[in-house]
Formats: C-alpha cells, sequence, structure tokens
C-alpha cells in the first residue's frame, strides 16, 4: 500500500490522541502514520528511535527520560526534538498509549 497524507488513521487513537492498541502496531503502520502526518518516509534513524522508545516502554511501563532514548542510540540530548516535531509527535508514530497525565506534559 502507497500511504498517502489524506489516510484517515484516526480510528487508532484515543481522545487524547494516543494509540488505542499499541499490539497493532509495526513498521509499516508507523510510515502510514507518519506519511499522513505529512513527515514523509523515515529514516533508518528515526525508525531506531521508535523502536528504542518501544523497547524502553515496554520494559518499564512509562515514559523514560527522552534525553535516553536519545543516549541509547548515541545521538544528542534533544534528538527527538531534531528528528520529530515533537516528543509527543514521536510516541504516537510509535504506536504506544496513553502515558498518563503528568507524563503527557514531559511529552510536549
Amino acid at each position: 500500500m502507497n500511504p498517502t497524507a489524506e489516510e484517515d488513521l484516526s480510528f487508532l487513537f484515543d481522545k487524547d490522541d494516543f494509540f488505542i492498541d499499541p499490539t497493532q502496531w509495526d513498521i509499516e503502520l508507523a510510515q502510514r502514520i507518519a506519511h499522513a502526518e505529512d513527515m514523509g518516509e523515515m529514516d533508518a534513524l528515526q525508525l531506531e528511535l521508535l523502536l528504542t522508545l518501544r523497547d524502553e516502554f515496554q520494559k518499564f511501563g512509562a515514559v523514560t527520560a527522552l534525553s535516553h532514548i536519545c543516549h541509547l542510540n548515541g545521538l544528542d540530548a534533544d534528538c527527538l526534538h531534531q528528528l520529530f516535531r515533537s516528543p509527543r509527535q514521536a510516541w504516537r508514530i510509535a504506536g504506544l498509549p496513553n502515558p498518563g497525565e503528568e507524563a503527557k506534559a514531559y511529552l510536549a
């Protein structure tokens, strides 16, 4: 399937715009979400950051320090701000669930 910016993927997200069922996520879906958000095709580095976000969330069940996500990939502490519009967008494209009220501010 060729993703388009017009694709409506809103059914995947809750009222706060977080992924409803992270088990449905895969790399192809991440690319479709990125296209729907006018990001275009993500590169290998962006995909690796998404996988790291998912791995860390799976380990700890919470938002890990975003600078740590960057550090694990050998990048500057603000890599998510550089490679995505925001850490929240990276979280969204990574197909992660609503992290809770306090953590939402952390993803801004």
